[in-house]
């Protein structure tokens, strides 16, 4: 009977989401560009805060200094023509740099063949600026990287690797300035350069980069729950933008005002607090918002927060695939059922990169979604950090559809008596990671340790979800399955996603399950008895340690839980 209602209350919440309320909040969040610490992004977060007020939540608008950049002005003449350009934000700045030019196409082969060519050059590669790129070329010597973007439009990016504020030891940014022009301008230069033999032909660039500290607001909202009130649920997105940003990230700041109206008529419902937080400089500062909150209220999410719902560029016109919304394999079920309810198209999901506003892992909190919905190509959108971004982007219907998804999903957890986070899933992609590398490292490295207590926690848990699975339980066993279910993330989330400390935040880019075990390639590439053998051998066997030892507590916690269970 309880799932009985809980079903019918979450139909009830999807069926008074507003269609002209979600285009409204839309319209008046995106009439403005909202670069990251500027006064025209305040004037949404007060929007936003006015809006949350009237439903009844307590909010909280905060500031705090972010190392944020802005990109001023580009211009590029290449023999003596000018064409269109753009920079990037944590570009190096540059005044009429003068130097001769080459392009390169970019191969997944050993770029040292690249050094002779590129050293002192501009160097011109296709695709979108990003962080490793340019770090290979200014590497081999390059003076500049010039992206040939794919389309009509250039797109706007943050070239660094650096995840939130610097620290000393941050090294990730440019020390070359990095431009960007359309695919058109970009051919007629690679044509310039094919008939100059690029020995003579002459490149001219400024780039114009504002960079440095700054205060940005951070905007947070609550609605308390009922039974277990200190225990919330994270659900975030950014409210700065490229350009006018209406899809990004206008459509996702108004899912979340609407998503907050209507859970706050059913408050009395929520097991559960919801915490709506609102961030500044993801786009300009690589995160910093995001990464801020975790810093400063590390503790708190450490010890409360239950699971991290992030909503990035939803309802675009044309986006009709949610089947690859983002997943970690612990909250995939809970994804695809909240999708379910929404639509019929079967969930596959696609895994987490080392991106947007991520900023929870080390807290240990499990994430689900980023991006939900996605054009039949795959991504945003070719207007997607352009300035194109605008209203005319919007599908109110798509609007509604990823509003409901997020609301079902945000709901499932704040009120499930028992949090619908299936570890047994967790810890089989962890026990796929492990054979993954025994089977890579073969005899350089010993993992028979991990494989053994991978499997002792395996089966553990299987027999724990089996238990609570079969049985009524009182409400002191619901509030130990919960307390256990929780402190498995803790330990699972930053075996499976965290490289570094749990306190601080790994650099942005790809990412690989257990990725503090991810030198085991270079390890199995290495001759053995080499210096190169010999170190990362060394490192990696205080990360076995390490991770063997979490593990064995992993296995302890659950054992120990299943000992106070009151089964009926």
């Amino acid at each position: 009977m309880a799932e009985l209602r809980q079903q019918s209350e979450v139909d009830s919440i999807l069926h008074e989401i507003d269609r002209d309320l979600l285009l409204e909040y839309n319209r008046q969040i995106a009439k403005e560009i909202r670069l990251s610490g500027s006064e025209e992004e305040l004037r949404a977060f007060h929007y936003i805060k006015e809006q949350l007020e009237d439903f009844g939540l307590t909010t909280e608008l905060t500031f705090n200094k972010a190392y944020i950049s802005i990109p001023v002005r580009a211009e590029l003449k290449v023999g003596g023509i000018s064409f269109a350009a753009i920079t990037h934000s944590m570009s190096a700045q540059a005044e009429q740099l003068s130097t001769l030019v080459r392009f390169i196409e970019l191969k997944d082969s050993d770029h040292t063949e690249w050094a002779n060519q590129v050293t002192g050059h501009a160097v011109i590669v296709h695709g979108l600026a990003n962080a490793p790129t340019i770090y290979r070329l200014q590497q081999l010597g390059a003076a500049a990287v010039i992206f040939i973007n794919s389309g009509e439009y250039t797109h706007e990016m943050i070239v660094s690797s650096v995840w939130g504020n610097p620290t000393p030891v941050d090294d990730g940014y440019p020390s070359i300035p990095v431009l960007s022009v359309n695919h058109s301008d970009g051919e007629q230069i690679k044509s310039l350069i094919t008939a100059g033999d690029g020995e003579t032909l002459e490149i001219i660039l400024t780039a114009e980069v504002r960079t440095g500290w700054v205060n940005i607001p951070t905007l947070v909202a609550e609605i308390k729950g009922k039974e277990e009130p200190e225990s919330f649920v994270l659900f975030s997105g950014h409210v700065d933008s490229w350009h006018y940003g209406a899809m990004d990230n206008g459509s996702a700041n108004a899912v979340m005002v609407e998503t907050a109206r209507v859970l706050s008529l059913h408050r009395d419902t929520l097991r559960r607090s919801v915490r709506f937080a609102f961030w500044s400089g993801h786009s300009h500062g690589r995160y910093a918002g995001s990464a801020l909150y975790s810093d400063l209220y590390w503790e708190d999410l450490h010890e409360n927060g239950v699971l991290h719902i992030n909503i990035d560029s939803v309802g675009a016109k044309g986006a009709g695939h949610l089947g690859a919304a983002n997943t970690m394999a612990e909250t995939r079920t809970l994804c695809a059922e909240a999708i379910r309810i929404v639509t019929d198209e079967p969930f596959r999901g696609s895994p987490f990169g080392r991106s947007g506003d991520q900023s929870f892992w080390g807290a240990g909190l499990p994430s689900a979604f980023m991006g939900l919905s996605y054009q039949p190509e795959g991504w945003f959108g070719w207007w997607w950090h352009t300035t194109e971004d605008t209203l005319d982007k919007i599908d109110g219907d798509h609007l509604v559809r990823d509003c409901k998804v997020y609301a079902a999903a945000v709901y499932e957890v704040a009120s499930s008596p028992i949090i619908p986070i299936d570890q047994r899933q967790a810890i089989r992609a962890l026990s796929e990671r492990i054979g993954y590398y025994t089977e890579t490292v073969g005899d350089k490295l010993d993992l028979s340790s991990l494989t053994s207590r991978v499997q002792q926690l395996q089966n553990a848990t299987d027999h724990f979800y089996d238990q609570i699975g079969s049985s009524s339980l009182p409400d002191a066993s619901v509030t130990e399955v919960n307390r256990t279910i929780v402190s498995l993330s803790r330990w699972l989330v930053p075996i499976n996603y965290v490289r570094g400390s749990r306190y601080d935040h790994d650099a942005a880019g790809g990412h690989s399950l257990v990725p503090a075990l991810s030198d085991i390639k270079l390890l199995a590439e290495a001759e053995v008895g080499s210096e190169a053998f010999f170190r990362l051998r060394t490192s990696l066997l205080r990360q076995v340690n390490r991770i063997g030892y979490e593990i064995k507590q992993a296995q302890r916690l659950v054992s120990e839980a299943e000992k106070k269970l009151v089964l009926s």
